[in-house]
This record gives structure tokens, C-alpha cells and sequence, in this order.
């Protein structure tokens, strides 16, 4: 029985996390420069 997982699982886990995180971070940076001056939010 081994204690640590294989490669695979260890780089599937890590890009399953990875992968929504950076499409999160580009899309809120699209909206930051993209979206219509009506559309922004007051701060």
C-alpha cells in the first residue's frame, strides 16, 4: 500500500485547482477594463 498518491493524481489535483483560479483572475481582469462605465460599480 503506498502513502502517497501517484504524479498524476498529484498534477490533476493541483491544475483542478489551478485551472478555474487563473480563468477566475483573467475574466475579473476582462470586466475590470471591458465593461461599460454604466455597468461598473460605485466604490
Amino acid at each position: 500500500m503506498e502513502r502517497l498518491p501517484d504524479v498524476t493524481t498529484i498534477i490533476c489535483t493541483i491544475l483542478a485547482f489551478a485551472v478555474p483560479f487563473f480563468i477566475y483572475k483573467i475574466n475579473q481582469s476582462l470586466h475590470k477594463y471591458g465593461d461599460p462605465p454604466w455597468k461598473k460599480e460605485e466604490n
